[in-house]
Order: structure tokens, then sequence, then C-alpha cells
């Protein structure tokens, strides 16, 4: 059995707050036992969408420049962490162009009624949502995540955690929060841990 997470770096700062978050996301799971694939999004140089809809009927992407790695590694993960700062009131846009890239999933589920994920993996596959903002506001996170809510659900990875942490402008390191590292470390910890104990039923 798997017991593999992906892990998805929505900010184009490697080495900054949201990335620092999601390391120790990472430790945890680690050190419950899976092993991790960790995936930035604003790194890999892919295409954005382009509707052409040939995933209605194909259970591919027709776009061919190497997003299949990163599509088989959603289907193969047991549970998803995406680590996102908040954009103007959303997501950065390669974070969305990469979940905007996950269609044939939608498309296999929801128009060809044949999902990728079969129930019983379904079962197991959770998603961790880490998010931080600048403003001191409540409501900035709401765009991003009614976006990850159904980027969970088209990819059968139930949302069933979240983080979030606003007022970065003020904050501006997240070390001076160590309890926020300390809530992402074992919020990735449980989320390795329900897929371990998961896979030994």
């Amino acid at each position: 059995m798997t017991k593999m997470v992906a892990a998805i770096l929505g900010s184009n700062i490697l080495g900054g707050n949201t990335d620092k978050l999601l390391k120790e996301a990472i430790r945890g799971v680690e050190d419950a036992g899976c092993t991790v694939e960790r995936i930035n999004a604003a790194h890999i140089n892919v295409h954005a969408c382009m509707q052409t809809f040939g995933c209605m009927f194909e259970p591919r992407c027709a776009i061919e420049d190497g997003f299949d790695k990163y599509f088989n590694i959603l289907k193969k993960a047991d549970g998803v962490i995406v680590a996102s700062p908040v954009m103007t009131y959303g997501v950065p846009g390669a974070l969305k162009s990469f979940i905007d890239r996950c269609q044939p999933f939608y498309m296999a589920k929801y128009y060809r009624k044949q999902p990728f994920i079969k129930p019983d993996h379904a079962k197991i596959r959770k998603m961790l949502f880490i998010c931080i903002g600048g403003m001191d506001k409540d409501d900035i996170f709401v765009g991003p995540t009614l976006t990850m809510k159904a980027f969970s659900d088209i990819i059968d990875a139930k949302y069933s955690d979240e983080l979030l942490q606003n007022d970065m402008d003020t904050i501006g390191n997240i070390e001076k929060k160590p309890e926020v590292l300390a809530a992402a470390y074992e919020k990735g910890f449980a989320l390795g841990k329900g897929i371990v104990d998961a896979r030994q039923e």
C-alpha cells in the first residue's frame, strides 16, 4: 500500500512563510509513517487549462506538457496537503492553473460517471488546507477555502482540516508564531496517522 501524501505549494516563494508551514506539515506526515511527493505549483512550467474539453471523452488532458506526472501523483495519493497564500481574495494564479488542469478528474467523475478514485480509496483520501493572508480580516479566506473544497470534491480527497492564519502583514515572519508552526506539524501528523491506520484495517 502506498501511504503517500501529495503536498502542493501554491506560493511562488520557496522558503517563505507558506513554505515553512508546509514543511512542518510534511514533517508531521513523515513522522506518522507516510511518504510525501511535493509539488511546487509555481515552478513546474506547465500550461493553464485551454478548455478544449478533450477530457470529456478521454481520461487524460489533451495538453502534452508533462502534467501527467502530477496528475498520476494525485491519483495515487492517500492524502493531499495544499499550502497557499491569499492573493486578491483567492489563490495565486499558478496554483489555480494547477487545479484547473485537474479537470479530467471532474469529467471522469461527473460527466462519464467513471471516477478515477475507487470508493475504497476515496474513503481514505483527505485534504489539509494551509493558508496565510496578509490582512487582519477573517473573510479573506472565504474564496480560497471554497476553491479548495471544490478541488477536494473533484479529486475525491475529503476536505477534512485547515490551518488559516491572517494578519501576516503585521506578523511578518511565521516563525514569530511558533504555535502556528506547531499546529501545522500536528495537523500533518494527524493526516498521516489517519492514512496509516486506515491502511492497517
